[in-house]
């Protein structure tokens, strides 16, 4: 058997446990894992966030975790071209995408090219929409105006 070059993509944008799992899971099951950095671009365009991190400096924290043995910034929505780029053998997502019709198709799609998906399980106590959630009722209940306290 050849080398097993893992591919692990994620925004890792408000940085939690669960990447950390992702990540750590993936090195498990391959000789060299590169994860994949969405870039705030495709953040926008593809799932209309804004990232609260830039691309940059989201790929310098992922870098240094010890799992990872590289990184690669996705600057287009294609993971056929993450491929091309990378050539990884393993993809690795959260079970979260299995049997969606996203998560089908990059089954279908990886299947052509000799690449295998792995799924781990997601970590559902923690993501990032739900930081996201709280940082925004942290924001908005700082901006309220202050109520006058009464004796």
């Amino acid at each position: 058997m050849g080398t097993r070059i893992g591919y692990a993509v994620g925004a890792f944008d408000l940085f939690h446990v669960g990447h950390l799992n992702l990540l750590r899971h993936a090195k498990q099951h391959c000789d060299i894992l590169i994860a994949g950095v969405v870039s705030d671009e495709m953040l926008r365009q593809v799932k209309g966030i804004e990232p609260v991190i830039p691309t940059s400096e989201r790929a310098e924290i992922v870098k240094h975790i010890s799992f990872v043995d590289d990184v690669y910034v996705e600057t287009t929505p294609s993971k056929m071209d993450s491929w091309r780029d990378v050539h990884f053998t393993h993809f690795f997502k959260g079970d979260d995408w299995r049997g969606t019709d996203k998560g089908l198709r990059l089954e279908r799609e990886f299947a052509e090219v000799g690449v295998e998906v792995v799924y781990f399980p997601y970590t559902a106590h923690t993501s990032s929409s739900s930081l996201r959630r709280a940082l925004d009722a942290i924001t908005a209940g700082a901006n309220a105006p202050a109520v006058a306290a009464t004796r």
